[in-house]
């Protein structure tokens, strides 16, 4: 069976515009093949992630890794952290472990690995280079109507109507 298909379009393309801020990462780079730390059968381990330039407006932030280009027509949900709160401007790496590694009162929805957790990187060998959007997503209200059972489509959902601006850095992985 052949994995051969069109490239995804960018998701966040087709959504409402909304403003832009900055996110950089001491562990992953825009564009480039993400490191083993980052890849599921490697360290499985979510990266260092910091943001600044933000709306003043933003009450919550909310971190996502979202991968359009896998061979199912929902892609695939690698991270959603919600309800991170205002003051956090920096996740450290591996603070995807868990609810515990969290700052405040913010919490992980399941992703499609069904862990409450970071999956990393994981596309079936000699498939095509996938995306891994990260993003922060700053967010108007203080907590997303969603809790600890709420699907990653439900999240993102609501931060269709609650997201301010955008940050994100698309580093890519090919087996």
């Amino acid at each position: 069976m052949s994995l051969e298909r069109p490239v995804a379009p960018d998701p966040y393309l087709l959504l409402p515009e909304v403003g832009t801020f900055t996110v950089t990462s001491t562990d992953v780079r825009d564009g480039e093949q993400l490191p083993d730390a980052q890849v599921f059968e490697g360290g499985n381990t979510s990266p260092q992630l910091s943001w600044s330039g933000f709306p003043a407006e933003t009450r919550s932030f909310t971190v996502t890794c979202y991968d359009p280009d896998a061979p199912t027509p929902s892609g695939f949900w690698h991270w959603v952290a919600v309800n991170l709160p205002v003051t956090t401007t920096q996740l450290d790496t591996g603070a995807g472990a868990s609810d515990d590694t969290l700052p405040g009162d913010a919490f992980h929805v399941r992703s499609d690995y069904s862990t409450r957790a970071f999956g990393g990187a994981a596309p079936p060998k000699g498939d095509q280079p996938h995306r891994y959007f990260f993003v922060v997503h700053a967010v108007d209200v203080e907590k997303l109507d969603v809790d600890e059972n709420a699907s990653a489509a439900v999240v993102s959902f609501n931060l269709a109507f609650h997201t301010l601006a955008r940050a994100i850095i698309t580093p890519t992985y090919q087996h």
